[in-house]
């Protein structure tokens, strides 16, 4: 009896997003972790403004992320002194994150890691692979957005 291996073709395309998305995530926090750090914070770091800091609010939607999650994460980030928040002179209601030298310091830890990872994937993969991947990605989330795969009913 030949044992026969599932191919890329036999599998979802969900599951092919969803496994190698869990592998990246994986290696992320493998390398945060060796700097008693999180996956979590370090993209929290990434996509705080070094100079204007950022609002509270803005910060969910611009990492894909609820915000009872990302509270969580701020105010872990807060403790180990990562972060401050100082209220919005703009907007009295709403708070602006700001990066701490402490938390700038693991930003740019973060950014190298990042870029890093990017380097090491345009060094193995043809840019003509990777636009077709880009491609594929924007469609994929411009269906989702649209509604065009499941049509929502009232």
């Amino acid at each position: 009896m030949i044992l026969k291996l599932p191919t890329m073709k036999d599998k979802t395309i969900d599951y092919v997003l969803r496994t190698t998305w869990l592998a990246v995530s994986k290696m992320y926090n493998e390398e945060a972790l060796k700097f008693d750090s999180t996956m979590a914070t370090g993209l929290t770091l990434l996509s705080i403004d070094q100079e204007k800091g950022t609002p509270s609010t803005a910060l969910g939607p611009k990492m894909g992320m609820e915000a009872t999650s990302l509270s969580r994460i701020l105010k872990t980030m807060e403790q180990r002194g990562l972060i401050e928040r100082k209220a919005n002179p703009n907007d009295g209601r709403s708070v602006l994150i700001y990066l701490t030298d402490f938390g700038r310091e693991k930003r740019a830890y973060s950014k190298e890691k990042v870029l890093g990872f990017n380097e090491a994937i345009r060094n193995n993969i043809s840019e003509e692979k990777l636009n077709h991947f880009y491609e594929v990605a924007e469609l994929i989330n411009e269906m989702i957005t649209n509604k065009k795969i499941y049509k929502q009913t009232k």
